[in-house]
């Protein structure tokens, strides 16, 4: 490995998007859950973006709360097949998937702690050697918001969506697409060599 790669034991992190999952990756159920993979539905723009993310060398981590779980709505082996389907058609669209994936359920067994609390964050950066100083959070809600400011993310990009805003974030776009614009000009070239 030479010194321009990135990776556990380089001595060189690599800056990531965090990517909230319900209301950025697809479209937001509304006051509901996703149950099943019949009701994923991608987001405008979405793959767009994580092309972007993952052409400038990125790492792209899923960090999601999804409570139907530990409500007794679905089960755990239910969201493990909503998100390894959802990895296969990203690998598909994209040529790469999600570097990790954190979901906070609700249950007792879950080793995550929920929204705002930047847990999730915290244990990606550790188990991906990410260098949090450099990283972003792409989410639509406040809780999404706070827990990028409370891991001392460089920054954070609200997508507005039907959640009310109490919490700023370091920019608002009223779509992927226009993430896409911001991006563009945020993420420097991770590429080794």
């Amino acid at each position: 490995m030479n010194e321009s790669e990135s990776g556990p034991g380089s001595g060189r992190k690599t800056p990531a998007i965090f990517f909230d999952r319900d209301g950025v990756v697809n479209r937001s159920p509304g006051a509901g859950y996703v149950l099943s993979w019949d009701d994923f539905e991608f987001a405008p723009g979405f793959f767009e973006l994580f092309r972007l993310v993952k052409s400038r060398g990125w790492k792209a981590v899923l960090v999601t709360s999804q409570k139907g779980v530990g409500k007794g709505l679905m089960s755990k082996g239910d969201l493990e097949e909503i998100h390894a389907r959802m990895q296969a058609t990203v690998q598909e669209k994209c040529g790469a998937e999600f570097d990790g994936i954190y979901a906070f359920t609700g249950t007792d067994k879950c080793r995550h702690r929920p929204k705002p609390d930047p847990e999730m964050i915290d244990t990606a950066a550790m188990e991906l050697d990410l260098d949090l100083g450099r990283s972003w959070m792409i989410g639509d809600a406040d809780r999404d918001i706070e827990m990028g400011i409370a891991a001392g993310l460089e920054g954070t990009l609200r997508v507005r969506g039907d959640k009310p805003i109490t919490v700023e974030a370091s920019g608002t776009v009223n779509s992927l697409e226009a993430a896409i614009a911001v991006f563009e000009g945020i993420l420097s070239d991770e590429s080794p060599g």
